[in-house]
């Protein structure tokens, strides 16, 4: 069978002397990119506002205000509409996440059926072209956007104290993922976002796990708090060092302390799975003698 060959000066290949590269276990990295949820849609949102801010100043006063007004809200509203968007793409990521707090799109639409409202406001048609304009621009938004989730999502029949303290924990964690992943871009260096990417999605392998069973919190909890914190500082010491010196040794660092994490991060995953399997079969085999004793299953023939 044909092997790739991949030496030490080979692209993509691992600068170790050989010698040191059979010692290092095996992981196979398969890194699902996500793409960012804050599309051209949004994106439009923040450039259709100026065609307002423009023609502000070749109005009478009172029409700069209004067109100035108008700008105002719908930047609000492509604001709002973002920040909706990314909330709605994380509560879609996530098995148990509590719906959020604030329903930004539904302000979004409000605020752009304003903004659209303010800008026929005046015309020749008196209330008409305002509301007409309002009701449209709103019902396109939602058209165009949807709603925010508006309920909890894998929290029906499970102690809402203990989902409420994973979606916490989640939550916690995401947050140290997402700033590691905005201070390495500032190390302008591909091959290290990739590897840090193939260490997020390990992480997020425990993060379901601790969402499937809301139980292994606890034994989790270390790595999703103190281990993902200081692998954050670690990140941005590293990104501030490497950004000015490229020092090649600070490099090889960073990447063996991601690997020794990946690691760890693995065989706690592994480890948590392996118990919920033993946990089911124990509850199945109970199941089994209970029904058995009831007369409600048959006994197991050999």
């Amino acid at each position: 069978m044909a092997k790739r060959f991949g030496g030490t000066y080979s692209p993509g290949g691992d600068p170790r002397p050989a010698d040191q590269r059979s010692e290092a276990p095996s992981v196979k990295r398969v890194v699902q990119k996500r793409l960012n949820p804050v599309g051209a849609r949004v994106n439009l949102l923040f450039a259709m506002p100026f065609l307002w801010a423009f023609s502000a100043f070749f109005r009478d006063p009172a029409g700069l205000a209004q067109h100035l007004g108008v700008f105002a809200l719908l930047m609000l509203s492509a604001w709002l509409t973002r920040e909706g968007v990314i909330a709605q793409d994380a509560y879609d990521q996530r098995r148990v996440a509590r719906r959020p707090a604030i329903p930004r799109k539904l302000f979004a639409a409000v605020t752009m059926g304003l903004g659209l409202g303010l800008a026929g406001w005046g015309s020749a048609w008196g209330l008409v072209t305002p509301i007409i304009l309002g009701v449209l621009g709103a019902a396109l938004h939602l058209t165009a956007f949807g709603m925010d989730p508006m309920r909890d999502k894998g929290m029906e029949g499970i102690d809402e104290f203990q989902t409420d303290r994973v979606a916490r924990a989640v939550e916690g964690a995401e947050a140290h993922l997402k700033a590691m992943s905005d201070a390495i871009l500032r190390a302008r260096d591909r091959k290290i976002e990739d590897r840090l990417n193939t260490f997020q999605a390990h992480v997020r392998d425990l993060l379901r796990a601790v969402e499937d069973d809301p139980n292994d919190l606890t034994a989790a909890r270390r790595y999703l708090g103190v281990y993902l914190q200081g692998a954050q500082d670690a990140t941005v010491k590293f990104v501030d060092l490497y950004a000015r010196e490229r020092d090649p040794k600070a490099r090889e660092d960073y990447v063996a302390l991601l690997d020794d994490l990946e690691q760890n991060f693995m065989l706690r995953t592994e480890s948590l799975r392996a118990n919920d399997r033993q946990d089911l079969d124990i509850e199945i085999d109970v199941l089994r003698e209970r029904l058995e004793r009831e007369g409600l299953r048959p006994p197991a023939t050999h």
